[in-house]
């Protein structure tokens, strides 16, 4: 970018537009941990059976099957704040009154109104997450997508860290009853934040019918040259660095780490470097664009899955792991930011909450069948090997970038505009 198009960077960076994006990113991580770690916390104090603290996962399935409600939100429009705030301020209500209720439970008595009250909180959650989507696809331009929604995964992370982390940290000196009440009073800023920002223009037409709501995305998007190579690619981006994540902790405890220096350096020092690897991946898109992107941070990341193997041919050492934790998360970071801004441009404006829906709910498929067979691949490999697997698993996914965002830039304006 030239000197003399460095402010209106800067304006788009600093914009009210990009604010609105970190705090509804923040909105929509706050809920998503009251409901695992925060609910197992409570559940396992007041003495509830762990196969029962285990079952209440089940609770968290709304956020795996929102798409089949989100072509109800891409149909109606409530006679109030728009298509996309009248929902979210109805969702963001309807969180607080269920977050607050959640705190209200007897998990010790009756952990079945727990789990009720829960699945409230995940099914609101969810919906939200939705609206928010929808919401960050129309209202910016492809150019600023990126930072938006690095932005958005920035805010978040910060959500979550708030719910988890103050959250078990304030049940030390108040009851949970208390801690889910402050939880939910921490939602406003994003009601606030739903009321003052403006509603994105219409400028694709909206669904007449239910019918044309629930089929219509599907019809559009595989009538798409190229439909199965992107899908193909959603799967596969991101496998490697998934796989070596899922063993990632016994890792480190194998090979002589103690778990404070495991909390110190990869969670806390790793959160923060996550956040700024976010951070700046959104800031190079806007001169980089999407699609290069994709291929400068895919390559990032399976170099930093590699860093691993050395970190196992080393064994023991702060230094390395810090280094290594350091280069992982700001790459992750920055793929992931690039992962969902490509995400949200190939999506049809006319249908934006079904299809991004849809696009996230095929983005948790690896993380859940990819990372199920790593426990077997590292004890028969070894750490070294496996690492080196992980690796090279990720190469099929920077190969389809040839076919879903090609480097050169008149090409891959081409190809985004048939996502348009």
């Amino acid at each position: 970018m030239h000197a003399e198009n460095r402010k209106p960077m800067l304006e788009m960076i600093f914009s009210g537009r990009m604010l609105v994006a970190l705090l509804m990113g923040f909105a929509c991580g706050l809920p998503l941990l009251l409901t695992i770690s925060v609910l197992q916390a409570w559940m396992k104090e007041v003495g509830v059976d762990l196969a029962v603290i285990g079952m209440m996962a089940l609770v968290g399935l709304p956020y795996t099957l929102k798409f089949l409600w989100a072509p109800f939100l891409d149909r109606f429009t409530l006679p109030f704040l728009g298509r996309r705030r009248g929902w979210l301020l109805i969702f963001q209500l309807t969180l607080i009154f269920s977050i607050s209720g959640l705190g209200f439970t007897d998990p010790a008595n009756n952990p079945w109104m727990v789990a009720f009250a829960a699945f409230l909180v995940t099914f609101f959650s969810a919906s939200q997450d939705i609206v928010v989507d929808a919401y960050r696809r129309e209202d910016f331009p492809d150019e600023e997508l990126g930072l938006a929604s690095s932005l958005y995964i920035n805010g978040y992370r910060v959500g979550m860290l708030l719910a988890s982390g103050g959250g078990l940290i304030m049940a030390d000196h108040m009851p949970f009853s208390s801690v889910y009440l402050i939880m939910a009073a921490c939602m406003l800023p994003g009601l606030v934040t739903t009321l003052l920002a403006h509603e994105p223009k219409i400028t694709h037409g909206t669904p007449k019918s239910m019918r044309e709501a629930v089929f219509d995305p599907m019809v559009e998007y595989f009538s798409r040259q190229g439909a199965i190579w992107v899908l193909a690619f959603i799967l596969f981006y991101k496998i490697g660095d998934t796989m070596a994540g899922a063993m990632t902790t016994p890792f480190y405890l194998d090979i002589g780490f103690s778990k404070t220096e495991i909390g110190t350096v990869v969670k806390l020092f790793g959160f923060w470097a996550t956040i700024a690897g976010a951070l700046i991946g959104g800031v190079l898109m806007l001169r980089l664009g999407i699609n290069r992107s994709l291929w400068v941070f895919g390559f990032l990341q399976a170099i930093s899955t590699a860093c691993f193997a050395i970190l196992a041919r080393i064994g023991y050492s702060v230094a390395v792991l810090s280094g290594v934790i350091a280069f992982e998360n700001l790459s992750g970071g920055m793929g992931t930011a690039a992962y969902a801004a490509f995400m949200a441009s190939i999506t049809n404006k006319k249908f934006t909450a079904t299809q991004y829906a849809l696009l996230t709910s095929l983005m948790g498929i690896p993380r859940v069948l990819a990372s199920a067979p790593t426990g077997f691949l590292a004890k028969n490999l070894g750490w070294e090997t496996f690492f080196i697997a992980c690796t090279l698993i990720a190469v099929p996914g920077m190969l389809l970038l040839f076919k879903v965002a090609p480097w050169n830039s008149g090409q891959a304006e081409k190809l985004g505009d048939s996502y348009a």
